[in-house]
């Protein structure tokens, strides 16, 4: 692996830093500096405005939709300056990181004109409509129908698992335009609006209280006829291409939310004395290890991108990465539960104010159920090793795509 920056990537990280330095309130790269819960409110207001300014938001697209263009290094580089300096980077994970990639890629010129500007002044908030109740890592059985009426898509079925529906202004949805032709084949990409009459979204409260994910139900929804991306019909190909967005990770800062994480977790097993635990100690080492194995694979993953190889350990590579950070971070959620001991099974967290969780940003616990930081993790880590991929389609597709191994038995019908 090559650990080299090119000089014209070292010299854009001077610029970047210069921008936060400049940009950043006063007293914030000193240690301990803290905003009010005020400070805080007005930081957040103002910062998004700060980022376009900039034209931080999606640098790395093309500068004729609004970007700045950013080589693979450059975008890199752009990421480890932001997390070393604990700068937030506007948290529009569905428009910026899923769906404005995928138009990109797919989209029309007029689709590109109408849907990229907005989605880079945060215009438009969105969600992803994927998974059905009986199509989930079976994707491709999916059953939510779009029929053409003149010049509209009339969309009928339902979506689950759907984060922040319940906000959104739009989904970029999968429908089954052909339900005559091959399940992979039938498949179209939709981007539709939320907000009418024949869409309902029912939001699903989970464990601790929260209620990000939702259930969506199209009863003779309305779509625009020229909102398919990448063609009628075309929509396996261009879902790959989001999912492909979804699971990846910039390269050298994916691991920082663990490692951030984990030094959380240390600091309570110090508070508490369960640092002097040898079984504790191991644990707790073990966990370093991995995180390093990820700020390490990062790197091989970069090196390989920016030498365009395509090799066998570079497919094996990509399809390992989410399934050890997933299956990661639940070992390492149930030590923390373990290291908290009695108190992990007190609600601990305030609903009064905002806390950090590190390495996600700002979190506010439920009224009903409030549990810290730590507990939340605990909770959502339960759920990495299912969206975006389960781990066990993870290992399918090592098995058979990366090793070449035979598929695995189906059951026969009768």
């Amino acid at each position: 692996m090559d650990l080299t920056y090119p000089p014209e990537a070292e010299a854009f990280r001077k610029e970047i830093r210069a921008w936060l330095e400049d940009n950043l309130p006063e007293g914030w790269f000193e240690p301990g500096f803290e905003l009010s819960p005020e400070e805080k409110v007005q930081f957040q207001k103002d910062w998004t405005a700060k980022l376009y300014e900039g034209g931080w938001i999606c640098a790395s697209w093309p500068k004729e939709y609004g970007g700045k263009g950013l080589s693979t290094m450059e975008a890199v580089v752009l990421a480890e300056e932001f997390h070393k300096a604990n700068a937030p980077m506007r948290a529009d994970f569905f428009g910026d990181t899923l769906v404005g990639p995928t138009i990109l890629q797919w989209g029309t010129e007029e689709q590109k004109k109408e849907f990229l500007p907005k989605i880079l002044k945060g215009e438009i908030a969105w969600c992803q409509g994927f998974s059905e109740p009986d199509a989930g890592s079976d994707l491709a059985s999916l059953k939510t129908t779009a029929e053409l009426d003149g010049d509209e898509w009339v969309i009928n079925g339902q979506k689950i698992w759907t984060t922040q529906g319940f906000v959104a202004d739009y989904i970029f949805v999968l429908c089954r335009t052909d339900r005559e032709a091959p399940k992979h084949k039938g498949i179209s990409y939709l981007l539709c609006p939320m907000r009418q009459e024949g869409i309902e979204v029912r939001p699903i409260e989970q464990i601790d209280g929260s209620a990000e994910f939702c259930e969506v139900f199209f009863t003779n929804a309305r779509c625009p006829k020229e909102n398919v991306v990448g063609g009628v019909n075309n929509g396996w190909n261009v879902a790959m291409t989001t999912l492909g967005f979804e699971r990846g990770t910039s390269a050298t800062t994916g691991y920082r939310r663990f490692e951030k994480e984990l030094e959380a977790i240390i600091d309570k097993a110090r508070e508490n004395g369960r640092n002097r635990d040898p079984l504790v100690r191991q644990a707790l080492a073990k966990a370093w290890s991995k995180v390093q194995i990820m700020r390490i694979n990062g790197l091989r993953t970069l090196t390989a991108v920016v030498q365009d190889r395509k090799d066998f350990g570079v497919a094996a590579l990509g399809a390992t990465n989410k399934m050890f950070w997933s299956e990661y971070h639940q070992e390492v959620m149930n030590l923390a539960i373990d290291i908290l001991g009695p108190e992990g099974q007190i609600l601990t967290g305030d609903p009064s104010r905002e806390e950090a969780v590190p390495g996600y940003g700002a979190r506010r616990t439920s009224a009903r159920y409030p549990a810290s930081v730590l507990q939340s993790s605990f909770f959502f880590s339960r759920s990495e090793t299912i969206w975006g991929g389960t781990s066990q389609i993870q290992r399918n597709i090592v098995g058979e795509r990366v090793l070449g191994l035979p598929k695995e038995p189906r059951a026969v019908s009768a």
